[in-house]
């Protein structure tokens, strides 16, 4: 029986995506590298900048989603919801830029005077860079259930699984030894932002998503998961190859 025929149902598309994200994110040298307590404090450190690009980009790739949503606002409103989110939800001080901070600055003091100054951030590294490009291009010719398919199934329906990872690597003894590593960012999008977020994205999906489009949908979250787990991947070769 192939692929097509076992889906009957969104939540069997589900479980394809989440073996996907098993195997395709977990199962990768940066994930059990971070969990061992591995990583050298410059490893950490330029992790923490290249995501502090990818985060800073994040509110582009919802924008470009948002742009392929039909006028309605079911289609819609979800994404904008989440990039209401990223603004802190018009609360001064509460935007997910200013969280990241946080976390960036327990690991590079130096954050804090040049945070504000893009122009004297590090780099951005070919990985975060190609997979930013990556998504905004692909909502360019989305239709509004690709579109929504690439932001619920190849986001976040596993974002917090990820996140969450990433904060409990990042709570190891090892990193917290010479200098606590805030992961208040990493821990607040796993337990709470990212959940409620899926669920928007998941009601116009069993809603809209015909059963005749389950394998398209589901190849289209493996397209997105797949870059941005190749993002993750290319940062900790970078870190590799760069020696820090």
């Amino acid at each position: 029986m192939n692929n097509e025929q076992q889906l009957r149902s969104l939540e069997d598309v589900e479980k394809s995506m989440q073996h996907f994200i098993d195997e395709r994110f977990l199962g990768q040298p940066f994930f059990k590298t971070l969990l061992k307590g591995e990583w050298t404090a410059s490893m950490l450190h330029y992790f923490a900048w290249q995501y502090a690009h990818y985060s800073a980009n994040f509110p582009r790739v919802l924008g470009a989603a948002i742009s392929a949503m039909a006028p309605l606002d079911d289609w819609w409103i979800p994404l904008a919801d989440n990039l209401w989110d990223e603004a802190g939800r018009g609360i001064p001080g509460h935007s997910h830029a200013v969280l990241y901070r946080t976390f960036l600055e327990s690991l590079d003091p130096s954050a804090h005077i040049v945070y504000e100054d893009r122009q004297k951030w590090p780099a951005i590294g070919y990985s975060v860079a190609q997979a930013v490009k990556s998504f905004i291009d692909f909502f360019y010719n989305a239709s509004p259930l690709e579109a929504m398919a690439a932001v619920g199934l190849g986001s976040e329906f596993f974002a917090d699984q990820i996140m969450g990872t990433i904060g409990q690597g990042l709570r190891h003894p090892y990193y917290q030894a010479k200098s606590p590593v805030n992961t208040t960012f990493w821990d607040v999008h796993a337990r709470h932002d990212e959940p409620r977020h899926y669920a928007l994205c998941r009601a116009v999906l069993l809603e809209h998503t015909p059963p005749e489009s389950y394998q398209h949908i589901l190849e289209i979250g493996q397209y997105i998961a797949g870059s941005e787990a190749a993002m993750y991947d290319g940062i900790y070769q970078e870190a590799l190859s760069l020696g820090v």
